[in-house]
C-alpha cells in the first residue's frame, strides 16, 4: 500500500512538473505587445513632438504649414484595406474609410483643400516619400522605420512608451 501511494505521488509530481514547463514562458520569448503606429516626418522637419489634437489637424488638412519654417504639410497614407491604414483612420482621424472619403470630398467641393493625402502601397513607399519630400508626414509600424525619417513623439510619448496612444 505504501509503495503504491509513493508511486502515485511520484507520478503526480511528474505531471505537475511537465505542466509547469508547458506554462512557463519560453527562454527568449517576448510578451505579446499591441501593434502601434509610428508617425514619421522628413528629417528636416523642426517638429519633434505633437499633441494628438494637433496631429489630427495636420492629417485632416486643417493645418497646411509646419511651424518654424517647416514648409507645406504633405500627408501620405497607406492604401485602402491595410491594417495600419484602418488603425490610422480610427486612431488619428476618428473615422472609418467611408467617413474619410466623404470628409475629403467635402473639403474639395468647398474649395478648402486642393488635394487629399497621397497614397502609397507599402510602408517602404511611405518611408521613401517622407524621406524625399520636405514637409511630408505619414505613419508606419515602428519596426518598419529606418534612419531616413524622423519619428515624432505624440503627447510626449514615442512608440513603445507606456501610455502611447497610437496602439491597435
Amino acid at each position: 500500500m505504501k509503495r503504491g501511494l509513493t508511486r502515485i505521488v511520484f507520478a503526480l509530481s511528474l505531471v505537475a512538473a511537465a505542466a509547469a514547463a508547458c506554462l512557463a514562458p519560453q527562454r527568449g520569448a517576448r510578451a505579446q505587445t499591441p501593434n502601434e503606429l509610428a508617425v514619421i516626418v522628413n528629417k528636416s522637419n523642426p517638429v519633434d513632438d505633437l499633441p494628438l489634437s494637433e496631429l489630427r489637424e495636420y492629417f485632416l488638412a486643417e493645418r497646411g504649414q509646419w511651424p518654424k519654417g517647416g514648409g507645406k504639410v504633405r500627408v501620405v497614407m497607406l492604401e485602402q484595406g491595410l491594417p495600419a491604414r484602418d488603425a490610422a483612420l480610427r486612431l488619428i482621424y476618428n473615422m472609418n474609410e467611408k467617413a474619410y472619403v466623404s470628409y475629403f470630398l467635402g473639403k474639395k467641393f468647398r474649395g478648402e483643400t486642393l488635394e487629399e493625402p497621397r497614397r502609397q502601397a507599402s510602408a517602404a513607399d511611405v518611408i521613401k516619400f517622407v524621406s524625399f519630400v520636405s514637409g511630408a508626414i505619414g505613419y508606419v509600424r515602428p519596426e518598419e522605420v529606418d534612419a531616413s525619417v524622423k519619428v515624432l513623439r505624440v503627447d510626449g510619448l514615442a512608440p513603445g512608451d507606456p501610455g502611447y496612444k497610437l496602439k491597435f
